[in-house]
């Protein structure tokens, strides 16, 4: 492949200096050597994204369009000097990323077009795409931890494959960067951070918005910097070679500057820089130097490219649209139960958990722990983890305090190929992974097309009754309630946790949240039931719990977790003070929520109350007693719900348990309900 000459003058901190072509005195002139091949598939990127821009005029694609024109060389750069396995993670402005790696015009066209033939069948769009070893989301800043946890996957396979991370200067405000700065300089992970500084975030420019040194932010945190720009292709392509090997070689993380310019708006039109901005670096563009020195050559592969555009674009529109999965409904049929018997010995609840995942990690190296104090002797803040650092030296790492992080880069572990188990020290600090879990791991499989999937567990203790006061206390799992492609489990006391775990590590296949309430720790596993009672099973995968007696229920209290500790006590005292037979309905998996159990035994009673420790408000109960609604209308039944109160949760013990479903409160809130019928 020949070599192309063009001599461009290089942008300096912001600034361009023009220089006379050929002066033997260019302090910031280069004389650019760039192969053929890199000038055409710039040309190439360019012409998709002008195409796109004509297409949305059309009508004939959906959502938005960001594009990198004006930005090409980073991608065409930094793709020249990958091997084939290494791995990139792009953003929301991807396309050119991604044509600079694969040069699949047709898989990446009939994706945006929203085909069947697109690389994700046309569910992911232009931002999120998945495809050759290349992935991208459009949520700023959340792809680091992702990224970070790809690169973990590959350095505990010892491939020697290195990933890339593209991300922009707007994106610097995101906490969870800066977390992930943190572990991949702590961990030396073979990660190759790109920030494209194009100065703007959207339409604010960064003089607004950012304070320091960019490259300044990276080197705090011991990780190696490196800096160069789009109007100098070659430089960029020698020091992007310099990165890559850098960090496949030393296996750890750089960060590299690359100053750009995006020569069109954000995303369709909403543009509002001055035209005078605008067409000085319409000048300098490397594309529109290049087509100005040598005419012909750019114009043979301006038309070569656009000939490929046109042929992607007539291509995708003889496929269909991409069609959805119907979905499935209720289960009707009555539920097969069986009686309880004693799996496992009669061990307290924090043992069992133990013993599951020290089962389990022996018997897949896959398994890793990853949280906040998790190691030995410490063992987490619940002593679930104990000595398993000691055990499994290498896959038990404790973490900063840094939930997003963890969360995420447990994500990129699953879609890695391992079974990453996270632990969240307190339920409370779950809102600080929310974004990894909603807008990231849940999302993976379906956007992707089932190309991946995210085995990723996350244990969650939740709960209140121990002083621990507002920050330490809450049940806020009813926010992660609903969220496509991802389970939540609770477990408890009277269905063997270690069977829980077990099941979960041999079919776990999506982001999956098991909540252990803090009370359950101590408590001892058994099929223990007061008298004239016992407790039953179905068959599922996570089984749904049933405490019951042979006579015909009056009530059926539904509930989950740690709650089950005091409706069962409510039980023995409704029977022996009042004469009401009451039936607890336990299920295990509350998300997905299978309703059938929950239907039959209201059938038999016609009264339901679901307990539940968290806020009533848009709770779980309300969406049960809902579904049941719905499904079943012609049951009239009579519902109520008990939950916590409706402010923080005090310290004070009694103040806290009159804060709490109890015992007490159920058993009242039960007569009181039958009363007033």
């Amino acid at each position: 492949m020949r070599d192309l000459k063009l001599e461009l003058s290089v942008l300096n901190n912001g600034q361009v200096t023009e220089m006379p072509v050929g002066s033997e005195a260019l302090p910031v002139g280069v004389t650019s050597s760039v192969p053929e091949k890199s000038w055409a598939d710039a040309i190439l990127i360019r012409a998709f994204e002008e195409r796109l821009f004509q297409l949305f005029s059309e009508g004939r694609i959906f959502g938005t369009v960001h594009t990198c024109i004006g930005q090409e060389f980073s991608g065409v750069a930094f793709a020249r000097s990958l091997e084939p396995g290494d791995l990139l993670f792009s953003n929301h402005r991807c396309h050119g990323h991604y044509l600079a790696r694969t040069g699949d015009v047709d898989g990446l066209m009939a994706e945006i077009m929203g085909r069947e033939t697109g690389i994700c069948g046309g569910r992911g769009g232009s931002q999120h795409i998945c495809a050759h070893g290349v992935f991208s989301n459009g949520v700023q800043g959340g792809i680091m931890p992702v990224s970070a946890g790809l690169a973990f996957a590959e350095k505990l396979r010892g491939s020697g494959k290195i990933v890339l991370t593209f991300i922009g200067d707007g994106t610097l405000g995101q906490g969870a960067v800066y977390e992930t700065f943190n572990i991949v300089s702590k961990w030396d992970l073979p990660l190759l951070v790109i920030l494209e500084n194009n100065s703007y975030a959207q339409s604010t420019h960064q003089s607004q918005t950012l304070a320091g040194d960019i490259v300044a932010r990276a080197e705090a945190f011991g990780i190696r910097s490196m800096h160069a720009d789009t109007w100098d292709p070659e430089t960029l392509a020698g020091m992007a070679a310099e990165a890559v090997e850098y960090v496949r070689r030393e296996s750890r993380p750089l960060f590299f500057r690359v100053d750009t310019y995006r020569l069109m708006a954000h995303s369709k039109g909403d543009d509002n820089r001055e035209k005078a901005e605008l067409s000085h670096h319409w000048a300098i563009d490397p594309i529109t130097r290049f087509a100005e020195t040598y005419p012909e050559q750019a114009q043979m592969m301006r038309e070569e490219a656009s000939a490929r555009v046109t042929a992607a674009v007539e291509r995708a529109e003889l496929a269909p649209f991409t069609q959805l999965d119907a979905i499935v409904g209720l289960r009707e049929d009555a539920s097969a139960w069986r009686r309880a018997e004693m799996a496992g010995p009669k061990e307290r609840v924090v043992n069992r958990i133990y013993s599951s995942l020290k089962k389990n990690m022996a018997l897949d190296e896959r398994i890793l722990c990853i949280g906040e104090d998790i190691v030995g002797p410490y063992g987490g803040a619940f002593k679930v983890t104990k000595d398993l650092s000691d055990l499994f030296p290498g896959r038990v790492r404790s973490t900063p305090i840094s939930e997003a992080a963890i969360t995420g880069i447990g994500c990129g572990l699953a879609l890695g190929g391992f079974v990453p188990v996270c632990e969240i020290m307190f339920g409370d600090f779950l809102t600080l992974a929310a974004d990894q879990i909603i807008n990231h791991a849940a999302k993976f499989r379906f956007m992707y097309r089932d190309q991946v999937r995210t085995p990723l567990i996350l244990r969650v203790p939740m709960g209140g009754k121990r002083g621990y006061g507002a920050t330490h206390s809450q049940s806020l799992e009813k926010h992660f309630l609903g969220i496509p492609d991802t389970k939540v489990i609770a477990i408890h006391h009277r269905y063997d946790p270690a069977l829980v775990f077990d099941r979960l590590f041999a079919t776990v296949d999506c982001p999956t949240i098991v909540i252990e309430n803090k009370v359950l720790y101590g408590e001892y596993v058994s099929t223990d039931a007061p008298p004239g009672f016992f407790w039953e099973y179905t068959g599922e995968e996570f089984p749904v719990t049933r405490l019951r007696s042979r006579a015909k229920p009056d009530i059926t209290l539904v509930c989950y977790g740690g709650v089950l500790l005091d409706a069962e006590k409510a039980v023995d005292r409704l029977f022996e003070e009042h004469e009401i037979v009451a039936e607890v309905v336990c299920p295990i998996q509350i998300y997905p929520l299978d309703l059938g159990p929950v239907l039959e035994s209201v059938r038999a009673s016609g009264r339901l109350v679901v307990i539940e420790e968290g806020q009533l408000f848009c709770g779980f109960g309300g969406e049960l007693i809902a579904g049941l609604r719905e499904r079943a209308p012609e049951l009239g039944t009579r519902v109520g719900r008990l939950g916590a109160a409706p402010h923080a949760i005090p310290s004070c013990k009694p103040a806290e348990l009159s804060s709490l479903p109890t015992a007490d409160s159920i058993v009242e809130y039960v007569v009181g309900t039958l009363a007033g019928e």
